[in-house]
This record gives structure tokens, C-alpha cells and sequence, in this order.
């Protein structure tokens, strides 16, 4: 059985600095593309980031480019994305998914519970 689950969420202010960390098991973790999603209350859910199984390729979407670094360890099964520069814009709840393709939104089957990011202005 897959387990995601994310860790590092919180209160910054805006400007500020966040790190998201997603620790996974129940698949052969170096086989799989990861991914960051978020939702913010009203809205639908956003593919912010996602990385291939080497750490290799990576994407990001516009809004977040240039901000938001995703990186893994295949050593320790981890995904992290590191948020730099954050705006109230980027409050949300982000979720760690596991899927195929590091590119496609829609091949990302598996999800953790969510962290909750706050940024304040």
C-alpha cells in the first residue's frame, strides 16, 4: 500500500521561505514520477511541480517558476520542494503524489493528506 505523507507546512510571511518534505513508501520509489499539487479553498487543485524518477526533468507550473524548486532522494524515498519568494497567492494545501509521468497532471494516482502552507501580507 502507497503512503504519502508531507511534512514542513506553516505560517510565513510573505517574501518568506517554506520547505515541503514528502516521505513515501509501498512502491519501488526510484521507479515512480512525484509530483506537488495545491488547493486553495474555492478553487480547483493546481499542479504546481513534478520530477522525474531521476531527478533529471523537472516542471513547473508558471505561476510558481523561477520560486519553487522540487528535488528528490531516491535514497531516502523523499520529495521535497523548497518555496522561496511566497505570496498570499501561494496559500494552500499541498499534497505529495506519486504517478508515471513527471509532466502530466492526470498520471498522478496517489496522494498524501495535505500540509497547509499560510502566507501572510
Amino acid at each position: 500500500q502507497v503512503q504519502l505523507v508531507e511534512s514542513g507546512g506553516g505560517l510565513v510571511q510573505a517574501g518568506g521561505s517554506l520547505r515541503l518534505s514528502c516521505a513515501a513508501s509501498g512502491r519501488t520509489f526510484r521507479n515512480t514520477a512525484m509530483g506537488w499539487f495545491r488547493q486553495a479553498p474555492g478553487k480547483e487543485r493546481e499542479f504546481v511541480a513534478g520530477i522525474n524518477w531521476s531527478g533529471a526533468y523537472t516542471y513547473y507550473s508558471d505561476s510558481v517558476k523561477g520560486r519553487f524548486t522540487i528535488s528528490r532522494d531516491n535514497a531516502k524515498n523523499t520529495v521535497s520542494l523548497q518555496m522561496n519568494s511566497l505570496k498570499p497567492e501561494d496559500t494552500a494545501v499541498y499534497y505529495c503524489a506519486q504517478g508515471s509521468r513527471y509532466s502530466d497532471y492526470s498520471a498522478y494516482d496517489y496522494w498524501g493528506q495535505g500540509t497547509q502552507v499560510t502566507v501572510s501580507s
